[in-house]
């Protein structure tokens, strides 16, 4: 007959784990996420907000490839 095991009263834990994320790990993200989906929903803000006409050029070539 086996001994008695007790359970464990703290799990045992990685060291230096930390499973908290800081805020900008989610809030960069989303911010990114925000922006491009706002180039792509309404690309003429981004090419009058841009006098470069190569980033004109680029928004534009990169609008008729998805719109493919």
């Amino acid at each position: 007959m086996s001994a008695p095991t007790h359970p464990r009263l703290h799990p045992a834990t990685r060291a230096g784990a930390d499973s908290r994320l800081p805020w900008w790990a989610l809030a960069l993200p989303t911010l990114a996420f925000a922006a491009l989906l706002a180039l792509i929903l309404n690309p003429s803000d981004a090419h009058a907000a841009t006098g470069d006409p190569a980033i004109t050029q680029l928004f534009e070539r990169m609008q008729q490839l998805i719109s493919r």
